[in-house]
């Protein structure tokens, strides 16, 4: 079935006035975990991205793994028509220690503002549209990053504030010293953990929410394979979900889900898509690619519309998500 892609729905994403293309791009897997980076391809990806309607472009700092190479390849991507979207970024980690990547953190303010100027120099921009904490730092309070983060809005270096994996003590502690306008979480039929605690939340304080890994980083599409196939340098490869045993179950729910796809003349992934956009109004997931084709197809499930019984059957096939944890125990966010 053809979709019409040129008149990408917009959405609100809560109460502070930011709107968005009900599908939005996520560039990590342009440069970090999911193998060797294609410059071309990418870029020619986020072309494709703006022709198609999307207006919200997500990249930080932890990309670029500190060289700031992620956010430099979305600036050079958008920089004639900058002014048509919505650049997101995020500080937080300790980049410092290669060791330590992903598991070392700083939201200290005095470095919140080093890594904001260097995100608004690799971005090439005037302003951040909206600037995430990336993880939660247990050694800073929340209250001194929302303020600082308020300080640069206050400066019109940054227009909204983040939040990412944030629980609920933090996230309300955080709106009460500066307005969070996003939270950006995993979610997808294979993540569902934010449904109980995370989303009444956020709806109750008027905060928009941005899944990230909206296509289960990659399962929840027809070119799935087995931990083993990947390269090294592919996290999926080291991926819970992926590993033998948690790897055939989910492949399993995955044919049955395919299988509703082709029913409706869709693919596995605007089913996925379309499934989380059926969540609710406030929703932009912010599926990763690097192809212009899978971007067009991803857009166009903003256009498919899912009845009561393919919801009742989507629920059946993966009542409780997939099988496997998201993350290592050293890096699950600690709200989980």
């Amino acid at each position: 079935m053809a979709y019409d892609t040129t008149n990408l729905p917009r959405r609100t994403l809560g109460g502070q006035g930011l709107q968005a293309g009900a599908i939005g791009l996520g560039t990590m897997g342009m440069t970090f975990a999911y193998g060797a980076p294609d410059e071309r391809s990418s870029i020619a990806t986020i072309h494709r991205a703006h022709e198609l309607g999307v207006t919200l472009f997500d990249t930080a700092e932890l990309y670029g793994l500190g060289t700031g190479s992620n956010e430099q390849l979305l600036g050079r991507a958008v920089k004639d028509f900058r002014d048509d979207i919505l650049l997101a970024t995020k500080f937080g980690f300790d980049l410092s220690d290669p060791a330590r990547v992903g598991t070392a953190f700083d939201s200290r303010p005095e470095h919140i503002r080093e890594v904001a100027e260097s995100s608004l120099r690799h971005l090439g921009t005037d302003r951040l549209d909206v600037l995430y904490q990336h993880r939660v730092d247990p050694d800073v309070p929340i209250e001194d990053v929302a303020g600082t983060v308020g300080e640069l809005i206050a400066e019109g270096k940054v227009r909204h504030f983040g939040l990412s994996e944030a629980g609920p003590d933090t996230i309300r502690r955080a709106h009460a010293v500066q307005p969070v306008s996003v939270l950006q979480t995993e979610y997808s039929v294979f993540e569902r953990a934010v449904e109980t605690d995370i989303l009444p939340v956020v709806r109750e304080l008027g905060i928009g929410f941005v899944p990230y890994s909206p296509l289960g980083r990659g399962f929840l599409t027809d070119a799935v394979k087995p931990a083993a196939d990947y390269p090294a340098d592919d996290m999926r490869g080291q991926d819970d979900r992926w590993q033998p045993g948690n790897y055939e179950k989910n492949l399993a729910a995955v044919r049955e889900l395919t299988a509703l796809a082709e029913g409706k003349g869709i693919a596995v992934t605007q089913l996925a898509l379309a499934w989380l956009l059926a969540q609710g109004d406030d929703i932009v997931p912010i599926p990763g690619t690097r192809s212009p084709r899978r971007l067009a197809e991803n857009v166009a499930a903003a256009q498919v519309t899912l009845s009561p019984e393919d919801l009742r059957r989507i629920e059946e096939i993966l009542p409780h998500g997939a099988a496997g944890s998201r993350y290592s125990a050293a890096v699950m966010p600690d709200w989980r």
